[in-house]
């Protein structure tokens, strides 16, 4: 049975539970959340240690990570994060856009702590962020992206179902394959609806394929639930992440719906 590579891609192993701490920190309390939205703490901090391995894709970037909606009745204020288990809850805040930087505990490391969210399983998707300071508005630079992929699979944040989990090949979410070969299909998300993106490099440019848009254009009503771009598909696109011809410094151009006239 074959299936498309951007539905194999948009599943996530099922974050663990549990930690404790032996030293204060500060504590938050977070509204209690059924079934409330979790990843792995530890997953994090692996995403944490590829971008410091490989900065030499983005030297003059930081790494966030985003919280983003997946379904559309989802409301992103007020969203609040914290570092979980027996006895810690380590507050983490959040940006305007809800991003938050990473925050490393050893403590919580070693208790096998959670990332832990104020709203249901499945309601959000989350996404690392690696951005240089400087780049043009509407443009983002292909070697931040490839530095993002890596430590978002190392990371583990892409959306879950266990179901289709059971089934899948551990060489599926092998960071090096997915951020490194044609087939990889990782997701990225822009601001605001696209319409296009142009590859920039010099006097070099290459508009992408239609099918490096809005996941490939192969989501169905039946495989949309799975995708972390449910209620964000007219903003995703794919980037050429394993094209050695296109140098880290290259610019992906976007130009955006409400820019393009009837």
């Amino acid at each position: 049975m074959r299936i498309p590579i951007s539905l194999l891609l948009a599943c996530l192993l099922p974050g663990p539970v549990a930690l404790a701490q032996t030293t204060p920190v500060p504590q938050v309390k977070v509204g209690a959340t059924r079934d409330p939205v979790d990843k792995s703490y530890r997953k994090m901090l692996q995403g944490v240690d590829r971008f410091e391995r490989d900065r030499a894709l983005a030297p003059q970037a930081s790494l966030r990570f985003r919280l983003l909606p997946r379904q559309p009745v989802v409301d992103m204020t007020g969203v609040r994060l914290r570092i979980a288990g027996d006895t810690v809850s380590i507050p983490l805040p959040l940006a305007e856009d809800n991003s938050f930087a990473p925050v490393r505990n050893a403590q919580a490391a070693r208790e096998d702590a959670v990332l832990i969210a104020n709203r249901k399983a499945t309601t959000m998707s989350w996404r690392a962020q690696v951005i240089t300071p400087g780049l043009p508005p509407g443009t983002r630079r292909l070697g931040d992206l490839r530095l993002e992929c890596r430590a978002g699979m190392d990371s583990g944040l892409i959306s879950n179902d266990p179901q289709i989990i059971a089934w899948l090949s551990s060489m599926l979410y092998s960071t090096d394959k997915v951020c490194s070969e044609p087939d990889g299909n990782y997701l990225f998300f822009t601001e605001r609806p696209l319409f296009g993106v142009t590859l920039v490099h010099g006097e070099r440019r290459l508009a992408l394929p239609f099918r490096m848009l809005y996941a490939g254009g192969e989501q169905t009503p039946a495989s949309l639930p799975y995708c972390d771009c449910q209620v964000l598909l007219d903003r995703t696109y794919y980037a050429p992440l394993w094209d050695a011809s296109w140098p880290d410094d290259t610019l992906l151009e976007f130009t955006y719906m409400d820019e393009v006239a009837p």
